[in-house]
């Protein structure tokens, strides 16, 4: 039998893990983990990239088994060979990426994760029974190609809670809500966990963990480095034990003079060659120099859109439609973007940003053939490239494992700060970054965030495309939010504020008399 203590909480954990160890190769993704989760508690798994985070919770969920190390349940030894077997314990998982069908149903989505036999009227009503119950709004019948990103996120949940769990893991759950969501959804986590309900809960949102998380476990290089109460922690400690160094504040750009206007965009409307995609709808702005515009959103709508139209990888119909510098570019391609002295960095780091199976010095030839001086007449100046891969590497602090590894080797913080050096090394006139620190750990965020600040100190032009609020206040001189394609009027960082900025990504703009309104 199984005894308890005063407050209710079990004395024998609901989930244990004891010396849990995962090779590949010769990389030790997991040294010896312990981990104890027990009932009804709300339970913060930290770590830098790379630290073995994914690689723990996917052996809790049944994804990989183990060399080495237990997984107990109620106190007895059990064995994971598939998510199966974990959800068949009560064991449940909310991803970061959604696993969704677009041109399905929100209730014949979740009827496909059931026993055949299911019935998806039956789901429908049981969606509908969940979403009342636990203010989670969504409706069974809506196609998921029509829902914003926080309903899709929603599905997940009301999927994992049909299955009656006892433990959920959530991986970067408000890495894609507005603060509005983020608020709902901890109110979901936090009456779930008072129900008994576990919650392992992964975030690099340091003062979110604090909110809700009643315990933290940390990890670094692969070991539990240090447990604690992140409630009587501070996020700068709780980056120190995740870093294991103190992590330097990012400098604010503070009070400066801007220069002349190098970006301007009047009036981009686009239409999607993707029947699911995005349109841009009139968008205009400029952004002078010094001056660091931040443009918030919830991933979905527009953004991948509108870095394609600013990039010059989807070039639009009027050349007057974009400037650099004063001369239009609206016609033309990324590398002539590239020559006139804008850089660009999109959000997909592997297939977009770099080649996994390229070394570093060979990726630096993707987006500087043109303009580095390393390719000649056709011939490679392969030395050349390696000098350039090496400075990026100590400018920017990225952690490789030798001197020309390839990019698949790296960390995704580690594979970010070097995309986004490969870009700044050349202190472009205009750079345009999409989601810059997206899934990047605290001490690389903040080296990335400071080289944006100090670049347009330097007279460039930046815009940041980011879902991270945090960020975007951290670093911006002014923010705009863009919702259904649409972009809200351009504010001084000064004048906004969380809750404002949250109401504009969810599509709710200022009118000319200064009423909200529904943008949608």
């Amino acid at each position: 039998m199984t005894g308890t203590t005063k407050n209710g909480a079990h004395d024998v954990p609901l989930l244990e893990a004891r010396g849990i160890t995962k090779q590949f190769g010769t990389v030790t993704a997991n040294d010896t983990v312990d981990l104890v989760v027990r009932e009804g508690e709300i339970h913060a798994l930290l770590g830098e990239n790379g630290a073995g985070k994914s690689t723990l919770v996917k052996i809790l969920y049944g994804i990989l088994e183990p060399n080495a190390g237990n997984v107990l349940w109620r106190g007895e030894a059990i064995r994971l060979r598939a998510p199966a077997d974990a959800q068949a314990l009560g064991i449940g998982m909310v991803f970061q990426h959604f696993s969704l069908f677009e041109a399905l149903t929100v209730a014949e989505n979740i009827t496909l994760a059931l026993p055949r036999d299911t019935s998806t009227r039956e789901v429908a009503r049981k969606v509908r029974a969940i979403s009342a119950e636990y203010g989670l709004p969504l409706d069974p019948d809506r196609h998921v190609y029509r829902l914003s990103v926080g309903e899709r996120q929603r599905i997940e949940i009301v999927r994992c809670l049909m299955q009656n769990p006892r433990l959920i893991i959530m991986d970067e759950p408000t890495a894609v809500l507005t603060p509005q969501e983020a608020d709902k959804l901890f109110e979901t986590l936090i009456r779930l966990a008072g129900e008994g309900c576990s919650i392992l809960y992964i975030s690099h949102r340091l003062e979110e963990v604090k909110r809700i998380c009643s315990t933290a476990t940390v990890l670094r290089r692969g070991k539990v480095v240090a447990a604690c109460d992140p409630r009587k922690e501070t996020a700068a400690s709780l980056a120190r034990m995740m870093v294991g160094a103190d992590i330097d504040d990012v400098k604010p750009p503070g009070e400066h003079a801007f220069g002349p206007v190098r970006l301007s965009v009047a009036g981009l409307s686009t239409t999607p060659e993707d029947p699911l995609g995005t349109a841009l709808h009139d968008i205009s702005f400029e952004v002078r120099g010094g001056e660091v515009l931040g443009i918030a959103g919830v991933a979905g709508n527009g953004q991948e859109e509108l870095f394609e139209a600013l990039s010059g990888i989807v070039p639009v119909r009027r050349p007057e439609t974009m400037a650099i510098d004063g001369k239009p570019v609206g016609r033309a391609g990324i590398n002539a973007r590239r020559r006139m002295g804008a850089a660009f960095a999109p959000e997909e780091r592997i297939g977009e940003a770099a080649v996994a199976r390229f070394k570093l010095s060979e990726n630096i030839l993707l987006s500087g053939h043109e303009t580095e001086g390393v390719v000649s007449g056709g011939f490679i100046n392969a030395r050349g490239a390696r000098t350039l891969a090496t400075e990026v590497i100590e400018r920017f602090d990225v952690r490789v494992g030798g001197p020309d590894p390839e990019a698949g080797s790296l960390s995704g913080g580690n594979l970010q700060k070097f995309v986004v050096g490969r870009e700044m090394r050349r202190a472009p006139g205009v750079v345009v970054l999409s989601q810059p620190t997206w899934g990047v750990d605290a001490g690389a965020a903040a080296v990335i965030r400071q080289a944006l600040i100090d670049l347009a100190a330097q007279g460039s032009a930046v815009v940041v495309i980011s879902q991270d609020l945090d960020e975007i206040f951290q670093i911006a001189d002014s923010i705009a939010a863009i919702s259904h394609g649409r972009l809200s009027a351009v504010y001084p960082a000064n004048e906004m504020d969380m809750e404002k900025a949250g109401l504009l990504m969810g599509g709710v703009h200022a009118s000319e008399t200064g009423e909200a309104v529904d943008a949608a």
